[in-house]
């Protein structure tokens, strides 16, 4: 047997639907800890999984969609939380597309999918990723003295606080140094591929799919239907008001409740008295 791939995981909820959520670029697998956690606490099993190379899991030598989608499915088949038990898999961004690809290519992996903001296209566009990650670069980690100034120095770069304070999350203290716990080097280099979607991806996965737009975004565009319908028959499609790219932060309790609905059976009507 394979060894299990060195990613980093969080627990929630002991019995019911295995839920496993799947963050985006720059992310780690707490991102979703309040979604989460209300899903442990309401019936289900979930699991926060950091993706390669990001927040403590292992990193790779290049960035390639199915060798990622790949490792985190040899870690749900031979990992003691999963051993290979089929999943909801919850994926966000570039956590969306590995998603999918496990569905497509390890079918026996999910039971149903959720898709966060995302379509299984290649974006031309650098969108607002490659400002983040050229942000990132003018933070001087040798001089740096605390979090405080960190914000400072990108806030002329990152005025929002919210996505700056998200980005600040992957800044970690090392005895007297800091370090980020992406890898950086990489993702920077390949970032087109990280947008990109991989050439010559076929089949469908018939499951139960539940597709997740965030209405001020512009990942998931009508012209991208007919694809994502392709691979994915059963899709459902929700539009969440008021959120861009990072709905299920920007909305958490909408989205929390979408994804409730679509995860957890209903309860069954009391009995007539």
């Amino acid at each position: 047997m394979s060894p299990v791939p060195d990613l980093f995981s969080i627990t929630f909820g002991r019995s019911g639907p295995l839920v496993v959520f799947c963050h985006g670029l720059l992310g780690q697998g707490r991102n979703f800890a309040m979604v989460a956690k209300h899903l442990g606490l309401n019936g289900a099993r979930t699991v926060l999984l950091d993706m390669p190379n990001h927040g403590r899991s292992l990193w790779t030598e290049h960035f390639d969609y199915r060798e990622t989608a790949d490792i985190v499915a040899r870690w749900l088949t031979a990992s003691p939380e999963v051993g290979g038990e089929p999943a909801v898999l919850v994926g966000h961004s570039m956590g969306g597309k590995i998603a999918m690809l496990i569905a497509l290519e390890h079918p026996e992996l999910v039971d149903r999918l959720v898709v966060a903001d995302m379509s299984p296209v290649t974006y031309r566009r650098n969108h607002a990723f490659r400002d983040i990650v050229d942000a990132i670069k003018h933070l001087d980690l040798a001089n740096l003295k605390d979090r405080e100034q960190a914000s400072e120095v990108l806030r002329q770069y990152l005025p929002d606080h919210a996505i700056r304070a998200w980005v600040l999350q992957n800044l970690a203290r090392d005895g007297r140094s800091w370090r980020w716990l992406p890898n950086l080097d990489l993702l920077d280099a390949e970032l087109d591929r990280v947008l990109g979607w991989p050439e010559g991806v076929e089949g469908s996965w018939p499951g139960p799919t539940l597709w997740i737009k965030g209405a001020d975004s512009d990942y998931v565009l009508p012209e991208y239907t007919p694809v994502m319908k392709s691979y994915f028959p059963a899709t459902l499609k929700v539009t969440i008001k008021d959120a861009g790219h990072w709905v299920h932060t920007e909305q958490r309790e909408v989205f929390t409740s979408t994804v409730e609905r679509f995860v957890l059976p209903a309860p069954a009507p009391a009995a007539a008295r």
